[in-house]
């Protein structure tokens, strides 16, 4: 496995906008947007690689990309090239042959030539705006033992899950891929899995010459989209090309109740859910793991810090995370993330809360059911996630009932999201 793994190059496609996330994503690409208290999205997909062994990596940026690039500078720039290791930035660029990436596979197509300078025998795809742990090793040897020309990671859900959500496979009993709908409405089951669909990860294995021709066949047509769900993929399986699902749960880190931990954090709703489950005493995505980091740039905090002990005005946190540079005065904290040097002042109560880097919490403030977007300047007094209909006249409240509050809501002006 360990060969295989240093005979591929990843390409992470990071390069979206995440529009589901609304003002979240407004000024910072999907990939980029905080998560789990001191990473980013495509913290996970970036640490899942080294962790398989694979070194050689690009990184597919286009929308908003300034807060992506300087992440990855920072955070991701301790390869060494010397030993053929690199994470390589892979900017959409207006040139005389190329224009803006028009789909996902526009993406690696516009890449090819890089790909081929490096001369990989297979070449790893990628979704940057997924959480989940996961040896791509595994599913390389599964990819290469099949004889397979492309292979599609797939994630067993329930159908009523995947009707309208995913992109399914339909497989027969050996798992070749022989039918692909993007999002229906009644997903395919798995054979003899009633009730059970496979959803496409936006993880794909190809054998490099392959997936060059591939790509431009599809480049030429002007009908395509160029995208790997609605266009290369259809047409790979009807051409009878040899298109495999791969398990996550055959190759998945971390699993728990018997299903392995994937969350497309795509919507106010899904994120403010998956940052909170990792406050629980034993929450389905293990971040302590130390056999399976999760890689981040590392910011000199100083410790979080709880203040005062009095009756009314306690500094405390109660099954929470709180992050470097905290500082909870005063105040009590319950059931709520707080990601890097936030700063709560006294008497407030914050209960079920997401609150992003360097916010400001204002004295007597009330949180609940919220998320605070990175920057914002709460004023004291604020009351916010106890009356939705109140909230809705000023900040963007969920069809679940979660408010996000960002500073542009506030009058504020737009911190620098670096």
């Amino acid at each position: 496995m360990a060969q295989l793994a240093r005979q591929t190059v990843a390409v992470v496609l990071a390069g979206g906008r995440g529009s589901r996330l609304g003002p979240l994503t407004q000024w910072r690409a999907k990939p980029a947007v905080p998560f789990g208290g001191k990473f980013r999205i495509i913290d996970f997909a970036l640490s899942n690689c080294l962790n398989s062994g694979i070194r050689r990596i690009g990184v597919a940026i286009q929308y908003q990309s300034h807060g992506l690039i300087s992440h990855v500078q920072r955070g991701w720039s301790f390869l060494d090239g010397r030993f053929n290791e690199f994470i390589e930035l892979l900017p959409a660029q207006q040139s005389n042959t190329c224009d803006w990436y028009k789909g996902t596979a526009d993406a690696v197509y516009q890449n090819v030539e890089l790909l081929r300078r490096h001369g990989p025998r297979l070449v790893l795809v990628l979704a940057g705006d997924h959480i989940y742990k996961m040896d791509y090793a595994r599913m390389l040897q599964e990819h290469v033992g099949r004889g397979a020309h492309m292979t599609v990671g797939c994630v067993e859900v329930p159908a009523e899950e995947a009707a309208g959500e995913l992109g399914v496979m339909e497989v027969d009993e050996d798992y070749r891929v022989v039918g692909f709908e993007e999002k229906p409405r009644s997903p395919r089951p798995i054979p003899g899995r009633p009730g059970t669909a496979l959803g496409s990860m936006g993880i794909y294995v190809f054998d490099a010459g392959f997936l060059y021709d591939a790509l431009e066949d599809d480049a030429l047509k002007e009908e395509s989209g160029h995208d790997f769900g609605h266009d290369l993929i259809p047409g790979l399986i009807s051409g009878g090309t040899r298109v495999y699902a791969h398990r996550l749960g055959d190759s998945c880190v971390q699993v728990t109740d018997g299903r392995p931990y994937w969350r497309d954090v795509g919507t106010v709703d899904a994120f403010w859910e998956a940052n909170l489950e990792l406050t629980r005493v034993s929450p389905a995505l293990n971040l302590y793991d130390q056999s399976w980091p999760i890689w981040t740039y590392q910011e000199q905090l100083p410790p979080a810090k709880f203040v005062f002990d009095v009756e009314g005005r306690r500094g405390a946190a109660i099954d929470s995370m709180v992050s470097g540079g905290c500082i909870v005065s005063g105040s009590t904290v319950r059931k709520s993330m707080l990601f890097s040097s936030v700063r709560v002042h006294s008497y407030c109560d914050l209960h079920e809360a997401v609150i992003l880097p360097e916010v400001e919490v204002g004295r007597g403030a009330r949180l609940t059911r919220v998320v605070v977007d990175q920057g914002t300047r709460i004023p004291p007094g604020l009351r916010a996630g106890l009356d939705p209909e109140e909230d809705r006249k000023r900040f963007h409240v969920t069809d679940k009932g979660v408010t996000l509050i960002t500073p542009a809501m506030l009058g504020q002006r737009l911190h620098h999201l670096h």
